[in-house]
């Protein structure tokens, strides 16, 4: 018998901003989830050639600290503490071994969805969890016969981590794109800084 609904949010998180919280607020209303769980990843793909990151245990920080005031909103250290390379479908099966009697639901942009075929051992991921999909423009909404993809609409935004590192190295403002006390979490550690 199923007794809570799941959310499940992955991301590198470096850092955790506004977007972010948008999309789990907006996830857990249109789908009726009782809690969205964040999974910042151990190790963020594509790090070769970027500058200043955070480490898996900041970047949890910062997501506790920007999420704490919602208490609908937990972090989800599965993959943290698998450390190394991490497949979804690995972080799955031991979630569900763990809570049985949740439905899990995988928290993933539109463009996404067309490189689910590509996962490792996808067939087995879409039997743990179902898939919410918030949408975005240019990318259709496909539907895979392997798995059951739910689409939701998204504020429009256009904000991301990559854009917020730039703007903290050079020593702009990211009030208001980012929670104050991750901003504060930052500045303390000098993350992000050349």
């Amino acid at each position: 018998m199923i007794n809570k609904r799941i959310g499940v949010f992955g991301g590198t998180f470096d850092p955790p901003h506004l977007m972010h919280l948008l999309i789990a607020e907006e996830a857990l209303e249109a789908c009726e989830l009782d809690q969205v769980w964040f999974l910042p990843s151990y190790q963020p793909p594509h790090v070769q050639g970027k500058t200043a990151r955070a480490s898996a245990e900041q970047r949890a920080d910062m997501v506790h600290l920007a999420i704490k005031e919602n208490e609908r909103f937990a972090v989800c250290r599965a993959e943290i503490e698998r450390k190394g390379k991490s497949y979804t479908v690995d972080t799955f099966r031991e979630l569900t071994e763990k809570y049985p009697n949740y439905h899990f639901y995988f928290i993933l942009g539109a463009d996404m969805v067309d490189d689910l075929p590509t996962w490792h051992q996808v067939v087995e991921l879409s039997k743990l969890t179902s898939f919410i999909a918030f949408k975005r423009p240019g990318y259709p909404e496909t539907h895979p016969d392997f798995a059951d993809v739910r689409y939701i609409d998204m504020p429009k935004v256009d904000l991301s981590s990559s854009f917020l590192r730039r703007r903290l190295r050079q020593g702009r403002s990211c009030r208001y794109f980012l929670n104050d006390a991750v901003i504060n979490y930052i500045k303390e550690r000098g993350l992000y800084e050349d």
